[in-house]
């Protein structure tokens, strides 16, 4: 069985899918890994060795991204084109792997063209919207959305200019993939979408979490955690953690500096600081009404759970969310999570169990959620337990590789194209 993922180690779903790879290992599945950019040093995953081919990689990334300024969109989030031919598909068609598991492959991994390639049984883990939308990864999830629709020329944005590569792209996925793959997404939500898309909407679909270490995320004494990474001992720590922090507009930052304010005006909490995970202090920071510590990109697991522990509550105000894994991880270590009631997030949150499901997009909710978490320590520990055991139950390795192991038997018993 063959993982593929843009990298091993490179954000939220290059973590999921090594994890995956991990937990499959760990239980003596025969599996690989292949990636496009190699971040660990983990000896059986296989990624560019030689510079020349790094660079190509690197090269390969870059024109998508050059291409990409054909196109102006009011959507600021990741676009990818997947243009350029590998010789994955053909790889992949040739080797042993009786089934290629297939993560995040955007970025000019390969192909669109490439994957309607693949012979063998494939199962495709989703971590955002791309594969049924045309070049968005994240986008609108309306009913008029036009992934749901159809891109046509007349329901292009009004505001947006220059070539319509998200239609274009869109054709040429509804061209290429002639056979339906076996669809995995992390959460009901993502599921909901495939269902409901014009492009994969008879396309088979299961819905299985993204597996944790649940022996690395635990629970760990909060005044020791603060100690090792020189946080005040005193006081509350809201832990806001995202890839890209505080830049990327759908991780809703700007809602929770708006929900920051409203609790200091209000006087809802005092003696309150914030750690912001991935990414360091930028040169104009939006003013919040707090101390705030810019903890940049974490690599390790370790100083993660660190994190987790030494924080008392995590917040997650996106706008749009998949499974979050920054929410999952938290309620492994007995962090409660406060969120909106949107997407994703309610697979990650019990609403009053583990946490807070404020609503979609109010930040005097996300304030009133914040408050209610911190101003009752029994309460705050019964949210902790319960979020340690929700982890247990959902994202364990006890849970979750059993679900994809029914999968790849299931994919496996279909045959490939």
């Amino acid at each position: 069985m063959s993982i593929l993922s843009i990298s091993d180690n490179a954000g939220g779903a290059s973590r999921a899918a090594y994890r995956l790879y991990r937990a499959l290992r760990s239980k003596q599945v025969s599996a690989r890994m292949m990636v496009h950019v190699k971040k660990t040093d983990d000896w059986t995953v296989s990624g560019p060795s030689t510079t020349f081919g790094k660079a190509r990689k690197l090269l390969r990334s870059k024109f998508g991204a050059g291409v990409m300024r054909l196109q102006t969109s009011p959507n600021l989030n990741m676009h990818s084109v997947n243009l350029l031919p590998s010789n994955l598909a053909a790889s992949l068609n040739r080797s042993d792997a009786d089934v290629v598991n297939l993560h995040w492959v955007a970025g000019e991994m390969m192909s669109i063209e490439d994957l309607g390639r693949l012979r063998k049984p494939v199962i495709w883990t989703l971590h955002d919207m791309w594969a049924f939308c045309g070049a968005e990864h994240v986008t609108e999830d309306g009913p008029q959305a036009r992934w749901r629709t159809g891109y046509r020329r007349e329901n292009r944005a009004p505001d947006a200019g220059g070539l319509d590569l998200d239609r274009y792209t869109w054709l040429r996925k509804q061209r290429a993939w002639t056979r339906a793959f076996q669809i995995v997404t992390p959460s009901q939500w993502l599921a909901n979408c495939v269902q409901s898309s014009s492009l994969m909407k008879d396309w088979p679909v299961s819905v299985i979490p993204n597996v944790l270490d649940l022996t690395v995320f635990k629970p760990l004494d909060q005044a020791w955690c603060r100690h090792v990474l020189n946080l005040p001992v005193d006081g509350k720590i809201v832990l806001f953690g995202a890839q890209g922090g505080a830049r990327d507009q759908n991780k809703g930052y700007d809602l929770l500096v708006e929900a920051l304010t409203i609790l200091n005006q209000r006087r809802m909490q005092a003696n309150l600081s914030c750690m912001v995970l991935g990414q360091s202090e930028p040169q104009h920071a939006s003013a919040v009404p707090y101390p705030v510590r810019w903890m940049g990109q974490i690599g390790d697991d370790f100083t993660l759970a660190l994190l987790y522990g030494a924080a008392d509550v995590v917040i997650i105000p996106s706008r749009r969310e998949n499974l979050p894994q920054s929410g999952t991880e938290a309620h492994a270590c007995g962090c409660p999570v406060v969120a909106f009631n949107c997407t994703g997030l309610p697979d990650v949150v019990e609403h009053g169990v583990t946490g807070y499901l404020a609503e979609p997009y109010r930040p005097e909710d996300l304030a009133r959620g914040i408050a209610w978490v911190l101003e009752d320590r029994r309460r705050a520990q019964a949210l902790g337990a319960a979020a340690r055991e929700r982890a247990e139950r959902l994202w364990s390795a006890a849970s979750v590789i059993p679900a994809y192991l029914d999968a790849y038997a299931a994919a496996r018993a279909a045959g490939g194209g």
